[in-house]
């Protein structure tokens, strides 16, 4: 199970740096009224929103990357407090925001021009791309600004507004990103932070002011929402959890492939959904492999997350570590041999160090279940076919990557997995210029790029025909 979600039981949201176990800051939670009153400004505001120009959203756009910008340190920090993300990959978070937002303020018209159908001589027919209206989006802690902007700069260009119902766990995250796009000069309405728990959104969902729903989250949250959202006949988009393969084929370059494999399970503390987290490897070059990933693995500097050359922070909550724990010590007792790491680390803090377990029954929890963590499964196939094989032996769907010497092979090999984000010697990655979603358990939809923008859109087709009394040049 994706572990995304905090706790929503909750009247007051506190912010609790996990690298510490301090509190922050606490919140009060919109009440039923508070959460009235933005669902009609929402709503009016889409009314006036919509009818603005591409070139005007463009202009707001490009002040919230400019926003973003200026104030790099400051929201890097917030994230590096609310969640433990070390501070430079906090940065590099916020910079990423700045892109997706520069992207569609320079594509969006582009994405959405009409679309001219060939249909006969005496007709014409267009397919016009137009807003729904107010979006819910339900967004994790783990990237708290990056999901939340690739989900806002799509919609807003496109002529939506947003509602956010962000993770519990990291408040500040979610009115900080308010905040960035008042200051850019987005009208009051166009997006709203709802500081709520989950008990709260079935009755969101239900309301006819909501046109769609997005979530990023666990896939019990995610069946949850499809399941209310389908009963109101709404929209939904849902990118789910992962247990992405990490295939080394036996031409591969194993000191390289080792390098890019400890960054592809440690980056974010290893908390993506996207990491690599299940090592299929040739046994050509499995324990070559195997001896440089540990390396590599155990290179990583694991500390306070504020510090500059920390590279892996803390867990964002003390009970994601005690599961993630549960499940590197079910996949040894299963039969599992721990080379690195397996214990918490005895300090102050939810910190769990790198982990490598090998000889992984692929019945384990580390072979069938997420691993949202610092922890890496790996696995020995005596063939191409098996290591496809084991690749796809999962309900899961999300990335995939391949490591091959011949990049005609490895094209070959990634058409083969049977995920939605496929990766020839590259870890997997979200990039604005190109569609990011899963299958399976991983969800449905696309978000980013052309894909992403024309989700919660109108597919309007027009036709005109001709010869009916109107003059026709």
């Amino acid at each position: 199970m994706p572990l995304y979600d905090a706790p929503d039981d909750l009247t007051e949201m506190e912010s609790i740096n996990p690298a510490t176990g301090e509190q922050i800051e606490s919140y009060d939670e919109h009440t039923e009224s508070d959460i009235d009153d933005a669902l009609d400004r929402a709503s009016e505001t889409f009314e006036e929103w919509r009818e603005t120009s591409f070139a005007h959203r463009q202009t707001l756009m490009e002040n919230a990357a400019d926003v973003l910008r200026e104030n790099e340190e400051k929201y890097a920090s917030l994230m590096t407090e609310e969640m433990g993300k070390p501070i430079e990959q906090a940065r590099s978070e916020v910079e990423k925001c700045a892109w997706v937002c520069e992207y569609y303020a320079e594509t969006a018209e582009e994405h959405l021009q009409d679309e001219v159908i060939g249909t006969q001589s005496d007709a014409s027919a267009f397919v016009s791309y137009e807003p729904l209206g107010p979006v819910l989006a339900v967004m994790p802690w783990n990237f708290p600004f990056w999901q939340v902007f690739r989900f806002v700069a799509p919609n807003l260009c496109a002529g939506n507004v947003g509602l956010l119902k962000h993770a519990s766990n990291v408040p500040g995250c979610a009115l900080a990103i308010e905040e960035v796009l008042e200051e850019a000069g987005f009208p009051e309405g166009a997006f709203t932070t709802l500081l709520a728990g989950s008990d709260k959104m079935n009755d969101v969902i239900d309301d006819r002011r909501v046109k769609a729903v997005t979530l990023t989250g666990s896939e019990p949250a995610g069946r949850a929402v499809a399941k209310r959202a389908g009963e109101n006949l709404k929209k939904t988009v849902l990118e789910l959890g992962g247990s992405d393969p990490f295939v080394v084929l036996d031409d591969a370059h194993v000191a390289e492939t080792a390098e890019k494999a400890a960054k592809g399970r440690l980056q974010n503390s290893g908390q993506s959904c996207i990491a690599a987290k299940r090592f299929i490897v040739h046994t050509d070059v499995y324990d070559e492999f195997v001896e440089q990933f540990v390396e590599e693995m155990d290179s990583w500097t694991v500390g306070d997350p504020s510090e500059e050359d920390t590279q892996v922070g803390p867990q964002a909550r003390e009970d994601l570590l005690e599961d993630l724990h549960e499940q590197v010590e079910g996949t040894i007792d299963a039969g599992a041999e721990c080379r690195l790491g397996g214990e918490p680390l005895d300090r102050e803090g939810a910190f769990y160090p790198p982990t490598v377990l090998v000889d992984v029954p692929t019945d384990a929890p580390a072979a069938t279940e997420e691993t949202f963590g610092p922890a890496a499964a790996v696995f020995e196939v005596d063939s191409e076919e098996e290591a496809l094989e084991l690749a796809n032996d999962t309900s899961f769907g999300l990335g995939a990557s391949v490591w091959t010497s011949d990049l005609e092979r490895g094209e070959q090999f990634a058409r083969g997995f049977e995920a939605g984000c496929c990766f020839v010697n590259e870890v997997v990655k979200s990039d604005p210029r190109v569609p990011f979603g899963g299958i399976e358990d991983s969800g449905y939809g696309r978000e980013l790029s052309e894909h992403g923008i024309r989700e919660f859109v109108n597919r309007k087709t027009v036709w005109v025909q001709h010869g009916l009394g109107g003059d026709v040049e």
